[in-house]
Order: C-alpha cells, then structure tokens, then sequence
C-alpha cells in the first residue's frame, strides 16, 4: 500500500511548477489547441493565500499530484489543475486532493465548491460524480469544459 501526503505549497514553486507543467501537457493532448491561456484561469496569486491553496500529492515520498483553490466570490471555490501524475493512479491519490481541497475550502471559509472538466476525462466525471458533485449550467464559459459541478461544503 502507497503512503500518500498532501502538502499545501506554492505553486509557482517546485514540484508544483512540474506538475502544472504535466497536467497542462495532458490536457494539451487530450484537446487539441488548449493552452492553460484560454478560458478560466489559475494563476499562482489566485490559487494562493489568502483567498485560494495550492496542494502537492506525495506517493511515498514523491511528488505525484496536485490541485487548486481559486475564489469565485465570498461563498464559493473552484477547484482546478487536479492532475495525478500517470505512474501514481489507483492509489486514490485524486481523491485524497479532492478531499483536501473541500477541507481547504472550508477553512477558507466557502460554503461551496465547483468544478469543470471535459468529455474526454471519463475518470473525473466519475469521481466527482461518486464524491457528491452535482451538475450544474456552465458557470465558466470554459470552452473545453462538457461538465460543470457543484458540491455544497
């Protein structure tokens, strides 16, 4: 069984600046002509104190995942960049940065959660799904998104 740890650490910091690096090449080729300059954002001053988090996933003491907190308004967070590295998954590594992100974002204050993803990542669909997330209209215009939920904290 892995040992899995999640950190809160600057994003623009390493290991999160590879592991943004990894997540948005993936994302790049699972959709063509995506770049992380289109659509919503996660800048490290969003997704950083005070308002946001960034979080790095340990799978026995390597850095193998991450997430992020970003402010939308005064009750609600989004959840971005979760990315498991290929070599970690099935060790339910997204799901304990899933969990530490809702946990962050009570702590933040925030009353709910929400979150995009696409028609290609069948995987997130279902673990948001199966970790009470709920679909919702668009809220992001996220052009590459095909599902948007939301989580009441």
């Amino acid at each position: 069984m892995a040992t899995v740890e999640v950190r809160r650490e600057p994003a623009d910091d390493e290991p999160g600046r590879t592991l943004l690096a990894e997540f948005e090449r993936e994302i790049a080729e699972r959709y063509p002509g995506w770049d992380s300059s289109q659509g919503p954002t996660a800048l490290p001053a969003e997704i950083g104190p005070p308002t946001g988090c960034f979080l790095v996933a340990y799978v026995d003491g390597q850095p193998s995942g991450c997430g992020a907190l970003k402010r939308l308004d005064g009750e609600t967070a989004e959840i971005k960049r979760v990315y498991v590295a290929p070599q970690a998954r099935g060790h339910g590594v997204a799901r304990r940065l899933l969990t530490a992100l809702e946990a962050a974002a009570r702590e933040l204050g925030y009353a709910r959660a929400r979150l995009d993803t696409g028609a290609r990542q069948p995987d997130a669909v279902a673990l948001f799904r199966s970790s009470g997330y709920e679909e919702i209209p668009d809220y992001n215009g996220n052009a590459y998104a095909a599902y948007w939920f939301e989580k009441g904290l």
